[in-house]
């Protein structure tokens, strides 16, 4: 695991990637506003989603929740080149780390928003060249359809009343936003 991640921070250094400036309003990677999500200082968030305040998404259907991160922490984090996916039968618990983000910027650890047991993981992830400037991994182009990086089989439905909504979730962004 942590030779994985120190592989991609060196072949990116070796690479030298660089990393343009994105701007809030380049963010948003949806052609304007449509009945799945709402535009909040050009960052996007999906309405029939729940969030974490650690920038997690969970869209539950059924007894499973796809997990992935916001469109919010792909914007800080930069260009993604590495994805830590847990392993399938592995539980997970609410707040608990699960995996890793890495960026050309920063690794970042992901939390579980909720606890139950992996059930598919998105083996896409690590099979995009994320280092390739022009090949960006999903994480970063599509956050919330083809960036998810977890199915959890729900042990505690309650822990959703814990997570935000989409408004909840804008304003706290736009808070945090303005203490940087």
């Amino acid at each position: 695991m942590a030779s994985r991640l120190l592989w991609a921070s060196r072949a990116a250094s070796y690479l030298r990637i660089s990393v343009s400036h994105r701007g809030f309003a380049s963010a948003c990677k949806y052609a304007g506003d449509d009945e799945d999500g709402k535009s909040h200082g050009g960052l996007r968030s999906k309405i029939d989603l729940k969030y974490a305040e650690s920038h997690e998404w969970v869209k539950v259907d059924g007894n499973t929740a796809t997990v992935g991160i916001t469109d919010h922490a792909q914007d800080h984090l930069g260009d993604v080149v590495f994805v830590e996916l847990p392993e399938v039968g592995a539980t997970v618990s609410q707040g608990s780390g699960f995996g890793a983000v890495e960026s050309v910027k920063a690794t970042s650890d992901v939390y579980s928003p909720v606890s139950g047991n992996v059930v598919e993981v998105n083996e896409e992830l690590n099979n995009s060249p994320g280092f390739a400037p022009h090949l960006p991994l999903p994480v970063n182009s599509s956050p919330y359809e083809k960036g998810w990086i977890m199915k959890v089989e729900v042990k505690d439905a309650s822990e959703l009343d814990t997570l935000k909504n989409s408004d909840d979730y804008a304003k706290f962004c736009d808070e945090e936003d303005a203490k940087h």
